[in-house]
């Protein structure tokens, strides 16, 4: 259980307190329920679009996107615009990606990042909730922790020293096969076999970004890990609008 609230403590906004420091082995077997973090957005996601039943369309997406932000205290948006501003003035170069990625500040490419993902996500949620469906807003917070974990279960972490490090080193691995397996069950019992192709489609985009981390930075970061949770997030939900 303590695994669960380490996770949920790391990426969510909720009032979480730990009872001590936790250990790296600790940290790494938290790995193991990001997807269960997933879930419990998904179903906050579910419950707030069902209350909203009745509110204007645009309303009703507009405040289940702030939601989910609110959710996650935009921890993986901020890798986003890390990710998108290193990537552009790294100019090809590893070192001088992971340096601008360390700068907190954003750029130009960062806001533009930033502006077209949520509007995406905004327009796809405006179509599923004129559509009237509910239980598919679990899939995309579950496949976008799911994947997390399956990026550190199969690429280097480059950032020695940082929490990252103790993920990867840490992470129960025979374990999270049967994670990542039960995800994909799960994700088809909510969304019925129509979801395969959104999966398939969340597998095309994974394998591409984990090519382009590993040739530009032989592994991944804490940024390139939020950062492809958000457009595996934005995948799903645009899949799922496009299969109305």
């Amino acid at each position: 259980m303590l695994a669960f609230w380490i996770a949920l403590q790391f990426l969510s906004s909720l009032p979480v307190r730990l009872p001590g420091m936790p250990e790296p082995r600790q940290v790494g077997r938290s790995l193991l329920c990001y997807p269960l973090v997933g879930l419990l957005f998904g179903l906050l996601l579910w419950l707030a679009s069902d209350l909203l039943h009745g509110a204007p369309t645009a309303l009703h997406a507009a405040l289940l996107l702030t939601l989910w932000v609110l959710l996650s205290g935009a921890l993986h948006l901020d890798g986003l615009a890390d990710s998108a501003d290193a990537w552009l003035g790294g100019f090809g170069d590893r070192e001088r990606t992971l340096q601008i990625m360390k700068d907190p500040r954003s750029g130009p490419i960062a806001v533009v990042t930033l502006v077209l993902v949520l509007l995406l996500k905004f327009c796809a949620l405006w179509a599923l909730v004129e559509h009237g469906v509910g239980v598919d807003l679990i899939l995309a917070p579950v496949v976008g922790r799911a994947a997390m974990l399956g990026l550190f279960l199969c690429t280097p972490y480059v950032r020695p020293g940082g929490l990252g490090q103790a993920l990867a080193e840490h992470l129960p691995r025979a374990a999270a096969g049967w994670v990542l397996l039960g995800s994909a069950v799960l994700c088809l019992a909510v969304g019925g076999w129509p979801v395969i192709w959104v999966l398939v489609a969340v597998l095309g985009v994974f394998a591409w970004l984990r090519h382009v981390m590993c040739r530009r930075l032989g592994g991944t970061t804490g940024d390139t890990a939020g950062a492809m949770l958000e457009l595996l997030e934005l995948t799903v939900v645009v899949g799922l609008a496009l299969a109305l």
